[in-house]
């Protein structure tokens, strides 16, 4: 990874940093590398998660989502070529999701990426999208979220629970604009 992009958090830590268009470029590198290891479409590797609004503060960890036809039943090679470009599937257990992380070194102490596995085209992979492209597309929604993530960070209010827990609401009302779309 070059110098330019520094990716990497701490377990249980929270910190922004302001947007730049190296996280679409890094997000462009990974997913060729997951291309050449995983026989997968383009189309279901999806740069997610702040990082891909532009404009956006957001935590140094790149988020991508991966669609799957059916995350209950598939073919080991997936694991195995996620492993092979240095992804490790975590043992978060979380309802139609698999998650895996990229981490800076075998302490794996710092995380500096995720992948999300889940079901190509269900309602939680549409959420997704659907939500980088409302912020992506109105200014002050994408404001607004700017303003809740930076009064968490400036009143210090907790861990990365609490940061993500603050956050739900906005998120979830995001979500429910796409079913009135």
């Amino acid at each position: 990874m070059g110098d330019k992009v520094k990716l990497g958090l701490k377990r249980d830590e929270v910190m922004l940093v302001p947007y730049t268009d190296e996280w679409e470029k890094e997000f462009q590198r990974v997913k060729k590398e997951i291309q050449e290891n995983v026989n997968l479409d383009e189309t279901r590797i999806e740069h997610i998660g702040s990082t891909s609004i532009v404009n956006m503060d957001a935590k140094p960890i790149l988020d991508i989502v991966v669609g799957l036809d059916d995350i209950t039943n598939f073919d080991n090679t997936i694991i195995i070529g996620l492993q092979k470009v240095g992804f490790l599937r975590l043992k978060v257990e979380r309802p139609n999701e698999i998650v895996f992380a990229k981490f800076v070194d075998d302490t794996y102490e710092e995380k500096t990426h995720y992948i999300h596995l889940v079901d190509f085209g269900n309602e939680l992979w549409n959420n997704l999208i659907f939500f980088r492209d409302y912020l992506n597309s109105n200014e002050s929604a994408r404001e607004e979220y700017k303003n809740l993530k930076a009064d968490f960070i400036r009143n210090k209010q907790g861990g990365i629970k609490e940061y993500t827990d603050n956050k739900e609401k906005f998120v979830n009302e995001i979500y429910g604009k796409r079913k009135n779309v």
